[in-house]
């Protein structure tokens, strides 16, 4: 980290810090402070000033008022989960890391209402158990759900595998607790679905990643839970195959797909290879595979006529005479369909366990886009790095690409690397943005992707974000070096993509 930030809060600062949060809320253990300062994938290792776990929002208000007063910087942290480091301390030891892990209640479930209200805290899993312990259900469901909170998952507008149906976070969000810059608290904790007074101020803080405020509180949508459900897996000859067929199986289910997700067999025997107790769904090997999901909201006939997985095992009968299918199989119990989905969400594990190194685009173009999209972007980023193992995998229903990519086989440590992925960069974003597509489809920019958010907007988009900045943070005190520079000249302590 370069020195040119260090600035580290006085002793007197630090006593007032320690007076608002008393001993259980100041963290000190070093270890305890490494952990809080370092990414997920242990990469990006930064140096906090302190780090703070408030467990009011009174607190969190009295910790941004100190920070303001005294121009010390501020990083909100929720599970230490996201890829583009915007959850960790990129200076040099003058940051404060506020966690958000003591403010961990569920405050209210009115399931008639269809609506909870959390803390910013709550780990994602307790918020998904919660609602089906009411006969409810919370769509965002990722890989880190068991460590990740929902605040940081507003922070970031986190996606997932059910964006396709139900949206992203920002369309699960009704109305939120925000403390501002300069340590005031605004209360949006409306349940209201409809609110046309003025500007959407909610929608400023959902995907900001921390620069515009801390979210501490949060009114979210929940929804009937599923009572029947089919989950397949998909052998297909190609992505175009994959396009064909969420467009069919849509008119088929009824408009009841939950989930379609791309896979590429490298990817899938990574996953196999490096995550234990995982099952191939299928015998054979192939390029490409689909993870396709229905759900309904009735229960199925007890004879089980009619049920999504009779539906789904007629759809891919025709789809076989098409062939568009080459292989499938519908999972018949809980477990298998529990092992599919493991494997879906084991590729983030297997790529941090490999000890060769990659590199992955969390990117996003229309639907229609995707085949001749991974087509030409294969094609052009073999021929500029020989041996390169593109990977492409993801979303297919909502058009985010986990574009991955394997080092080549002689290429063995991250530093001889980085030169190929640079090259990658720009090809894949390049070409992105040829297409109106977006560099960050739900990991969000962090410090990773700010330069390329710089390269890749427009001068008027770049000043409308500033201006916002600006207003909410004169003193620039919220995150900085994520997201968005005011100043051009800021200097940039980036993260990497590179595993």
């Amino acid at each position: 980290m370069p020195d040119t930030y260090l600035n580290p809060p006085s002793s007197a600062f630090m006593d007032k810090l320690a007076a608002i949060v008393g001993d259980k809320g100041m963290v000190t253990d070093p270890q305890a402070v490494a952990f809080h300062s370092t990414d997920w994938r242990g990469i990006s290792v930064g140096r906090a000033a302190a780090v703070v776990k408030p467990a009011t929002v009174e607190e969190v208000s009295a910790i941004v008022k100190l920070c303001h007063e005294n121009n010390v910087k501020v990083v909100p942290q929720g599970g230490i989960t996201g890829l583009m480091v915007a959850g960790v301390p990129v200076r040099d030891g003058d940051e404060v890391v506020v966690s958000m892990a003591r403010m961990n209640r569920i405050l209210d479930v009115n399931p008639g209402a269809y609506t909870m209200t959390v803390e910013a805290g709550v780990v994602l899993q307790t918020i998904q158990e919660t609602a089906i312990s009411h006969d409810r259900y919370f769509p965002i469901s990722l890989g880190a759900q068991g460590s990740c909170m929902i605040g940081g998952n507003l922070s970031t507008n986190a996606g997932g595998a059910t964006v396709l149906h139900y949206g992203n976070t920002r369309n699960m969000v009704l109305g939120l607790e925000v403390v501002l810059p300069d340590g005031r608290v605004w209360n949006g904790l409306r349940a209201l679905k409809k609110d046309n007074t003025g500007y959407d101020l909610k929608d400023l803080f959902v995907g900001a990643e921390g620069t515009l405020g801390i979210i501490t509180k949060a009114v979210i949508k929940i929804f009937p839970k599923a009572k029947d459900v089919a989950t397949g897996w998909i052998a297909i000859p190609n992505p175009q195959a994959a396009f064909d067929l969420l467009a069919e199986a849509r008119m088929a289910s009824g408009d009841t797909v939950t989930s379609c997700e791309l896979i590429h067999g490298i990817g899938l025997e990574g996953v196999l290879k490096y995550v234990p107790g995982l099952q191939r769904p299928l015998a054979d090997k192939h390029e490409w595979q689909l993870l396709m999901e229905w759900s309904s909201t009735r229960p199925a006939a007890a004879d089980g006529s009619g049920s999504m997985a009779e539906r789904m095992e007629g759809f891919l009968a025709e789809a076989f005479e098409r062939g568009q299918a080459l292989d499938a199989t519908i999972a018949q119990s809980e477990a298998q369909a529990k092992n599919m989905w493991a494997i879906r969400e084991g590729h983030a594990e297997a790529s941090r366990r490999d000890v060769n190194p990659s590199c992955s685009f969390d990117i996003s173009v229309a639907v229609h886009h995707i085949p001749d999209f991974i087509e030409r972007c294969n094609a052009a980023c073999v021929a500029a790095v020989p041996g390169i193992r593109p990977k492409p995998m993801g979303h297919m229903g909502d058009g985010n690409l986990h574009y991955s990519f394997g080092a080549p086989d002689h290429v063995t440590t991250r530093a001889d690397f980085a030169p190929m992925v640079e090259k990658l960069d720009r090809i894949v974003h390049d070409m992105v943005t040829d297409i109106a597509g977006s560099i960050s489809a739900e990991h969000g920019i962090g410090s990773v992707k700010l330069l390329e958010l710089e390269h890749n907007r427009s001068p008027v988009e770049l000043d409308i974000m500033r201006a916002i900045k600006k207003a909410l943070d004169p003193k620039g005190i919220m995150n900085p070096g994520k997201v968005i520079r005011v100043d051009a000249n800021e200097p940039v302590v980036q993260g990497s993509t590179i595993r």
